[in-house]
């Protein structure tokens, strides 16, 4: 299906206030079969498509997101006719979390700068010392490094929750309203990155579990429900870190069951990796994602046929 004429390519990457009137009007003019009624159910999974990791001002922008989110709003209007539902995540954050500068302080008192790296050894021997939660952070650092095999980095603060950062790239907004207008599809939205102690990039579960408090755990029903649908296209930023993360979970979840993981599609060009001075976050997630391939995911392109 083509696109709809309130779409304007040039504004994918721009903040604007979305003309959702219009857009609804426009869903309901063009008379689409309702998702409903969809025999083979596909799912499009969107991680943290955000002002902050999207637009080239943002906050922690991802180079070549905006490039990433105009070709997954075309590939959206193009098959909209078969995409049944939408899930998107948010990544919501507030100052005084683990992996921010207000955190931690050295020696002098002086914040981390951003992309930080901040070791266990380090904070053993009082190079970085935490300002809150001190017992919980020292056994932080330590897990991480000891279960998901990295050291802490310290983000800029991005995503933050009330900001326009922290709001969808108002076109994909647009696109993701009228599917659902359209479709009678209801879009879920999942929060996630709220729990102050932990990262959280995967939309599934945190870095280093925090038993009994909210977002400190695997959300199992979300990853339950997704695995229902025949296909999941996953799309979004960043590829090296939410992205990798999410998929991860999938996989780590349903263990060897290649008919389940085969299920999953990675729109390869509507996602980029976050890019550091010292570290190759991209050749890091294609080590991984090369791997879970082995095991049934598919990586595929915007423009390749839907299956």
């Amino acid at each position: 299906m083509n696109a709809p004429d309130f779409y304007k390519s040039n504004k994918v990457g721009t903040l604007y206030k979305p003309d959702l009137s219009k857009v609804v009007d426009f869903a309901h003019s063009v008379q689409l079969k309702h998702a409903a009624e969809d025999e083979r159910r596909i799912l499009l999974l969107l991680i943290d498509p955000q002002v902050d990791f999207v637009h080239v001002d943002g906050a922690l922008s991802v180079p070549g997101a905006v490039a990433d989110t105009r070709r997954t709003i075309k590939w959206l209007f193009h098959y909209i006719e078969q995409i049944t539902d939408i899930v998107t995540s948010l990544d919501s954050h507030s100052p005084l979390q683990i992996f921010f500068p207000g955190w931690w302080i050295d020696s002098a008192g002086k914040h981390p700068q951003p992309l930080t790296l901040i070791t266990a050894r380090q904070v053993a021997e009082g190079y970085w010392q935490p300002l809150f939660e001190q017992d919980w952070s020292r056994y932080y650092v330590h897990e991480l490094e000891k279960k998901a095999k990295k050291s802490l980095l310290i983000w800029p603060y991005h995503t933050m929750t009330g900001t326009p950062g922290h709001a969808i790239d108002p076109a994909l907004y647009e696109a993701i309203i009228y599917h659902s207008e359209a479709r009678r599809s209801q879009t879920t939205f999942v929060i996630k990155g709220r729990n102050p102690k932990t990262e959280h990039y995967s939309i599934f579960e945190p870095e280093v579990k925090v038993p009994k408090e909210p977002e400190g755990d695997l959300n199992s029903s979300l990853i339950d429900k997704i695995m229902t649908y025949d296909l999941i296209y996953i799309a979004g930023q960043a590829k090296s870190h939410c992205v990798l993360e999410t998929v991860t979970s999938i996989v780590n979840y349903i263990g060897d069951q290649p008919d389940l993981i085969g299920k999953l599609r990675l729109l390869s060009d509507c996602m980029s990796s976050v890019v550091h001075p010292d570290i190759d976050f991209e050749a890091l997630a294609n080590e991984k994602l090369v791997y879970y391939s082995k095991m049934g995911l598919q990586q595929v392109n915007a423009s390749d046929p839907l299956e």
